[in-house]
Formats: C-alpha cells, sequence, structure tokens
C-alpha cells in the first residue's frame, strides 16, 4: 500500500451543483429540525433527531467524497462524537481523511487537489466540517502522544472508502491501548473539568454538556470501558457485571433526557449553545410544555428535573468509574481490613460488608458517614456501598426518620469533632440527607433568582455550613482570623451547623423563609434531644440570620439608638456571636463576588460595639469621642507632627464627624488638610485602603449643591464602584467627604492609582460646567432575565430631623451618579451613605436632609424622579 492510484480527474462540481446541493442539505437539516420542534419532547424523538442528522450529513459527505473523486485506498471516517453515529442540531462535524502508510497528501499533486477540493466543497454546501488529513502510521503517533486524539480516533466509524483501511487502524489502536494510563488520563481531565464548574451540577447555569452531572461524565465510563474492551454500551456493560440492570436503566433514562434538554437548546438558540443560560431556561421550559404557575416560574420545572438528572448522573458516575478502575487496574482483590462487622477498609474506601447491609439493617445507612468521620485514612465510599445506598433509598420512609436510633446517630455525625463537610456532602450526593431531613428535600434543585446567590438552595446551605467548620479548623484561621478566634470561644459547634442547615430551608413557599425556617428547625431540635436553651438559640439565629447584615449595611452605627435597639434584639453574647458567626458564612456562601473585605469590616464593628453594649457600657458619645481624639493625636506624634496639628480642622467639624471616623480616619484627615483648612481650593488625597482593598479617597473642597454628584460622576467614569461614603459640611462651609472605593477593572500599582486619583479628581472638581449625563451600562443576562423592580422608601428619623433613603434596585453603571444627580437637582443635604452590592443587586441607604423634604408634594416628585433614574434602561 505504497501508493495510492491517482485519482481519476473529475469534472469540479459546477456552481450549479454547488448551489443546488446547499439548498437540498439545508432543507433537508431545516425538515428534521422542524418535525423534531413539532413533536412531544420525548426520549425517543431526540434519540431518532440525533441519528436522523448523522444519516443527513453522512450522504453529503458520501456525495461530495464520490463527485472528487477520491482514489480507492483511502477512507472517510467519522470521529468524535460525529463518530457516535450522533450529531446534535449544532454539534461539530469531525471527519479524518485517512491514508495508507507511505502516502502523504501533500507529496501528491493530484491526491492533494482530491482532498482540497472535497473539503472545499463541504464548506461551500453548507457543511462546516472540522477535518484532519492523516496517514495510518500518523493517526497511531498522534494518539500515543495526545489522549484527545487517542479518545477521538476511539469512537471513530466509517462513511466510505477503504474499509480495511479503517479496519487496520481500529485493530492497531486497540493493540496499542493502554487502559490503565487511558483511564488515569480521562480521570485527570474530568476532575480539572469538574475544578472548572466547581464542582457541582447545581450552578444556576450549568453546561449541560460539560458540568459535573452532563453528558461528558457519561461519556468518559463509556470512552474508558472501550478502551479496557470491557464494553460500549450500558447494557455491555451491565452484562459483564460492572453495574446492574437496574442502574443500566438509569443510566440510559438519564442520559436520554440530557440529549432532549441539549438538542432543544441549540435548536432554541439557533446555534451552539450548551450552557443552561438564563435567558434561554424560559424558552426551553416552553418547548417541554411547562408553563409558569404562581409557585414557580417554568423555567424552575426545567431545571428541579434537569437538576436530578445530573445528580443520578453523578452517583451513578462515580460507582461505575470505580468499579471501571477495579477492572483495568486489578484491584478487586485489593487489601481490606475490618472495620467492624458492618463495614471494610477496602483501599481507603469504606466498604459494606455485604450487599443487603441495609435491607437487613438500616441503621447502618447513616452509621456509614458516621463511620466515614471517625475512621482515619477512608476518603470517600466504595462502588459496593454506593451502589448499596442508590438501592436504599425507599428505606428511609417516615419510619426511618422518626428511628430514635437514627436520630441519635444523626446528631453524633453533628457532634463529631471533624468531618462533617465532607459527611454531609457525600449524604446530599447519595440522596440520603434529602431522605432523612425530609425538608431539605424540597429546596434540592431549588433555583434562587435574587441576583446574587450563584447556586442552588440546597448548593447554598452546604457552601455556608462548610464555611461554618471552617471556623473550627486552625488551618482555616487565616482566613477569617476574628471568626476563628470566636468559634474558639463557643463550646457546641453543632449549634451553628443545625442553623446553617436550616437557616434557607424553607425558601420558595412564600413567606418568610426566616420565620417558616424557625419553625422547622424548631421541630428538629425538639425531634433530636436539644434542650430548651439551645433550642431557643438555634431558633434565634435562623429566624434573624438577615438582621446582622441589613443593621450593618444599612443604618448609621454611628448612631447610639441604632446600637442600642439592636443590642436589645441580641439579648446577650452567645446571641451574638452565634449570629456573627452564622452572618459571616452566609455571606460568603451566596457568591465569590459578594464578599469583600469592607463587608467583614461593617460586620465586625457592629459586633464590637455592641458586644459593648450588652457588657453593660452604656453608649457615651462624649467619652468615646475624646478617646478617639486621644488615639488621633498619639498616631499624628509618631508622623513628627507638631501638637496641636489637628486643631484647625477639628475646630470647623460637628461631633457627628468623629463619630462616624475612626482614630487612624481622624489622624489621615488632619495630616492631610492642616496647612489648607479654609484656603479656598479643593484638596483631594488618597491612600491604600486600611481593610485591604481599593482606596480611600478624602475630598475637602468649598461646599456647593452638586458636588456630591460630581464626586460620584468621576467614580463612575473612572471605572470605582463606592462601597462607602461619609459626607460632612465644616463650619467654615467646606465639605469633608471620605470614600471607599474599589476597582477590579485597574491593574495599576497603588502608588500610580493614588496619583491617577488625586490628579483626575482634583481637575473634576475644578471643572464649570452642568453635570454630564450619566452613562448607561450593559445589563447582564442575569438581570435581563430576572429583573428587579426597583424600589425607594423615605422615611424620617425618630427625630424627625434626617431622612432615611432606601433604594433597593439591580447593579448597572452610573447607577449612584444617577441618584446623586437628582439629589442636587433637590438641594439635598447627603450626610452618610452605605452602598451594599449584592452580586447585581444593590440595596443602598442615605441619610439625608434638606427643606424640600418636609414638604409632600416635593417628597413625591423626589421619589418619582429617582424611580426615574434607577429604572432598567429599555
Amino acid at each position: 500500500m505504497g501508493k495510492l492510484p491517482a485519482p481519476a480527474l473529475a469534472a469540479p462540481l459546477s456552481s450549479a451543483d454547488m448551489s443546488d446541493l446547499r439548498q437540498r442539505f439545508k432543507a433537508g437539516k431545516k425538515a428534521l429540525l422542524d418535525e423534531f420542534a413539532q413533536a412531544r419532547p420525548t426520549l425517543t424523538a431526540s434519540a431518532t433527531l440525533l441519528r436522523r442528522l448523522a444519516r443527513h450529513v453522512d450522504a453529503h459527505l458520501q456525495q461530495l467524497w464520490a463527485a472528487a473523486q477520491m482514489p480507492a485506498g483511502a477512507a472517510l471516517v467519522a470521529v468524535g462524537g460525529y463518530g457516535r453515529d450522533e450529531l446534535f442540531p449544532y454539534s461539530d462535524v469531525d471527519v479524518l481523511v485517512l491514508l495508507p502508510d507511505g502516502v502523504e497528501a501533500h507529496t501528491s499533486g493530484a491526491i492533494k487537489s482530491g482532498i482540497e477540493a472535497f473539503i472545499t466543497a463541504c464548506w461551500d454546501t453548507g457543511l462546516e466540517i472540522g477535518s484532519s488529513v492523516r496517514t495510518l502510521d500518523e493517526c497511531l503517533i498522534e494518539a500515543g502522544a495526545d489522549v484527545t486524539v487517542q479518545t477521538a480516533l476511539l469512537e471513530s466509524r466509517l462513511l466510505c472508502g477503504a474499509r480495511a483501511l479503517h479496519k487496520q487502524m481500529e485493530a492497531q489502536l486497540m493493540a496499542s491501548m493502554d487502559a490503565s494510563a487511558f483511564l488515569r488520563a480521562k480521570t485527570l481531565e474530568m476532575r480539572q473539568r469538574h475544578t472548572k464548574y466547581e464542582e457541582t451540577p447545581y450552578s444556576l447555569e450549568p453546561n449541560c454538556k460539560e458540568s459535573p452531572g452532563g453528558l461528558r461524565d457519561l461519556q468518559v465510563l463509556i470512552w474508558i470501558a472501550r478502551a479496557a474492551g470491557l464494553g460500549q454500551t450500558w447494557r455491555e456493560l451491565a452484562a459483564k457485571g460492572l453495574i446492574t440492570k437496574f442502574e443500566s436503566q438509569q443510566l440510559q433514562r438519564n442520559e436520554g433526557l440530557l440529549k432532549l434538554i441539549r438538542a432543544r437548546l441549540h435548536l432554541i438558540a439557533g446555534r451552539r449553545e450548551d450552557r443552561l443560560v438564563f435567558d434561554l431556561q424560559t424558552a426551553v421550559a416552553e418547548s417541554f410544555g411547562y408553563t409558569a404557575s404562581k409557585a414557580q416560574r417554568a423555567s424552575e420545572v426545567l431545571m428541579r428535573r434537569y437538576y436530578w438528572a445530573a445528580k443520578a448522573v453523578s452517583q451513578l458516575n462515580q460507582i461505575l468509574l470505580l468499579n471501571l478502575e477495579e477492572q483495568v487496574n486489578g484491584s478487586q482483590q485489593g487489601l481490606m481490613r475490618n472495620i467492624t462487622p458492618e463495614f471494610l477498609d477496602r483501599a481507603g474506601m469504606l466498604e459494606v460488608a455485604s450487599d443487603e447491609l441495609y435491607q437487613q439493617q438500616p441503621h447502618a445507612i447513616l452509621r456509614t458517614f458516621l463511620l466515614y468521620q471517625q475512621t482515619p485514612g477512608i476518603k470517600g465510599l466504595s462502588a459496593r456501598t454506593l451502589r448499596a445506598l442508590y438501592n436504599a433509598r425507599e428505606l428511609m420512609d417516615a419510619k426511618f426518620r422518626r428511628d430514635p436510633v437514627n436520630r441519635a446517630t444523626f446528631m453524633q455525625i453533628l457532634r463529631q469533632p471533624e468531618g462533617q463537610t465532607h459527611a454531609f456532602r457525600l449524604m446530599n450526593q447519595t440522596s440520603v440527607l434529602g431522605r432523612y431531613l425530609w425538608v431539605f428535600r424540597r429546596i434540592v434543585g431549588q433555583m434562587q433568582h435574587d441576583l446574587f446567590h450563584v447556586y442552588t438552595v440546597d448548593q447554598h446551605i452546604l457552601m455556608v455550613l462548610r464555611n461554618v467548620r471552617r471556623f473550627f479548623i486552625p488551618e482555616h484561621a487565616h482566613e477569617y482570623s476574628f471568626c476563628s478566634a470566636l468559634a474558639a470561644q463557643w463550646d457546641k459547634p453543632e449549634l451553628l451547623y443545625i442553623a446553617a442547615l436550616f437557616h434557607d430551608v424553607a425558601k420558595g413557599r412564600g413567606g418568610d423563609h426566616s420565620d417558616l425556617g424557625a419553625v422547622e428547625v424548631k421541630r428538629f431540635c425538639r425531634e433530636h434531644g436539644l434542650n430548651k436553651v439551645d433550642t431557643a438559640l438555634v431558633c434565634f439565629m435562623v429566624q434573624h440570620h438577615l438582621t446582622l447584615s441589613r443593621v450593618a449595611q444599612k443604618e448609621d452605627l454611628s448612631d447610639p439608638e441604632v446600637i442600642a435597639a439592636f443590642a436589645a434584639k441580641m439579648r446577650d453574647e452567645r446571641h451574638l456571636t452565634g449570629l456573627y458567626l452564622l452572618t459571616v458564612a452566609d455571606i460568603r456562601g451566596t457568591s465569590p463576588k459578594v464578599w469583600n473585605a469592607w463587608k467583614g469590616k461593617l460586620l465586625e464593628d457592629l459586633y464590637r460595639v455592641t458586644l459593648r453594649a450588652l457588657g453593660g457600657a452604656r453608649p457615651n458619645a462624649d467619652a468615646e469621642i475624646e478617646a478617639r481624639k486621644h488615639e488621633a493625636r498619639n498616631a499624628l506624634a509618631l508622623h513628627s507632627m507638631l501638637p496641636g496639628t489637628e486643631a484647625p480642622l477639628w475646630e470647623t467639624l460637628e461631633l457627628s464627624y468623629f463619630a462616624r471616623h475612626e482614630a487612624s480616619e481622624l489622624a489621615w484627615h488632619a495630616r492631610s488638610l492642616w496647612r489648607h483648612v479654609g484656603a479656598g481650593q479643593a484638596i483631594v488625597s488618597a491612600r491604600p485602603s486600611p481593610v485591604g482593598e481599593g482606596l480611600q479617597v478624602l475630598v475637602y473642597s468649598p461646599d456647593r449643591p452638586d458636588l456630591f454628584a460630581r464626586l460620584c460622576g468621576y467614580f463612575d467614569g473612572a471605572g470605582f464602584n463606592i462601597l462607602d461614603a461619609k459626607v460632612h459640611t465644616t463650619r467654615n462651609g467646606y465639605a469633608l467627604d471620605t470614600f471607599q472605593v474599589a476597582s477590579p477593572d485597574l491593574d495599576l500599582h497603588h502608588r500610580d492609582l493614588v496619583s491617577l486619583v488625586e490628579t483626575k479628581l482634583s481637575q473634576t472638581l475644578n471643572a464649570a460646567g452642568p453635570l454630564p449625563e450619566p452613562r448607561r451600562g450593559r445589563l447582564s443576562r442575569r438581570v435581563k432575565s430576572f429583573p428587579y423592580t426597583p424600589r425607594i422608601a423615605l422615611r424620617p428619623d425618630e427625630r424627625g430631623q434626617r431622612w432615611l433613603l432606601s433604594i433597593s434596585t439591580t447593579d448597572r453603571a452610573g447607577l449612584l451618579y444617577a441618584i446623586a444627580r437628582v439629589l442636587a437637582r433637590h438641594g439635598i443635604n447627603l450626610q452618610l451613605a452605605k452602598i451594599s452590592t449584592l452580586g447585581e443587586r444593590v440595596e443602598d441607604t442615605f441619610l439625608v436632609d434638606g427643606p424640600s423634604l418636609q414638604l409632600n408634594r416635593a417628597q413625591l416628585q423626589i421619589e418619582s424622579e429617582l424611580l426615574d433614574a434607577i429604572a432598567l434602561p429599555k
């Protein structure tokens, strides 16, 4: 086979022929997709579509191959997903032009021109193929060097041409296959892919192909089985004893559902789109016939079904992968030791001694996870144990949940010195957690459309449990040292774990989920033998798990009445500490983007000042202020400032200034402004934020009505997010404003950033002219899919001297500037701004005053203009 007969020179396809082929190919595909779109969304319908699409492309390629008069010794081979004899509406079509050894495409002009003509014809007739041209030897060399090529060839399928050559490639590929190395490579690939998708099938926009529990997890299993010669279908694997007949049926059913969802997703998107993104979820759901109800959206019905399928795939993937490892690596008879009469340690995996253990002893189900925690060296559950748990799901009924032995075991799991995070994840993955805590089962796979949670409710809860657990682990003390210090003094960690498990467990029912969750956790505590004091504490933490965050981020913490009221609600130090730890863990568990050091500082400040109030220290503003002044003077002395440096500035400021700023800020302000008090010019000073993120920016300028709006306009245009603003007016008519800002987009060194802000902001303040229009940033897909109704509340404080303006809306560029322009237009003075960003939602609180706020008509006008300013662009 050293030479191929030169192909007969075929007359090239005419433009009319090409146009006709293009039209026929396009029309044929459209007919298949239209038929699928009109058909009932069944597993059979999607399987038929994928097979018929592959056949349609097969016929088109075969016709083009013949028209190009390719040499008889060459072969056209489908590889990759197309090689599986199925094709999604917009999936890649990968083909291999296989040549015998000794023949290279570039050495023969006729062969080269024939191949080029074939590939060009494919594209010209509307078939966008991914093509490669290799000899048999080149295929084997590349397969040995690249596991991706090896995988693609493993699923090859002859389309036309030399059948013997293709058979030879298949035989030599399998002969050179190292099944153990292939298994290791695909397992590492899968782990890397799972890490990319955050190790969970429950992200709110999952990739139905690549995410954990997606189609790729099933394909990996078949690839490994084929490489090891163990089978190519689920039925063949069942016949080999690697899975049971029931598991084979479950794999086929869930694979069919994922394929159906992916096919519908492609059809509706009109392109290759494997992510169930928010703006497509509703359309896909409606294509399944799901409709919205008062209780849930159509998309939520679809996603719940997807999550249950992905969860089943994840479970079955674990079972089968472990069995394949045993077969391939010959570890079926691995080293085992007895742990108890019921359980064995099988090479670090916990294994049931009998397949019938759970049927004979249902109490052993929960003991599995207790033993997993207690036994050193156990790193997971064996395939046999996972299968036994999978088959024991129906045993976990109401009687099982009421059993005192099971309740005692569950509390033992919570009270173990370590292992809760992994134990509860395993319990959720194996469906044991939802079967035992029936209230938890209701929120498995439940979506959260609140613009800042990025996980389903059950995954968020487990994330919060993990965060609480980390407070008690010394290795994680560097992450949140203050929380770790408090946790070290906490005597019953299980109370915090229970609060974490139940804090959001009533979401999606309607009503206040905090109150409903408190009812559920009270029932749990009573049934599991907690005393009245501990029960009351856990109920308190669940019922008020949003309170501490709300007060810290929305209210004036320098106001003694705010602190006194909050302290009264907290009751004592134990309630305050428990709620603080739960709150930090909760916020950190919503999304990686929601938590920042500034939020942490606000929460810690509220905790500390409330703790003093609970300790009997009555708020004494004068004493507190004098203490801060004394500390600030000491700080100035350390910077070699002369005594009295602070006097010119401090003499112009009200007590509220000293109440709202820490001693370090008082010293910084005095050091920056002592030469410029009343000098008639704008001064800008910036420094890296003491809390570790972004900058603190000090502005001292002759006051004017639009000053705050101009400042917001600068920060908006420069790409900064304002996290906090403290605004003061001095007795001599100057504004002294301090901003906490951050910018995720700027990658300058702090020193360069400080210089840039000081220069550019000074120029902005010295510029004249009207305020520029706020920029309208692009809205994210998530905001477009789940618009949040803007809300405004304007109410006087208890003294009737100042007003609290609360604004809740979706976040976007220019938002704060748009708000500031309205306030400036009505001559409203801003005293305090608390900016709270929760993912893509903002909860801003402003302390304001001004004569227009005393007039009802003016109030309505202000509120109306603010609603217009914060409304989403159409």
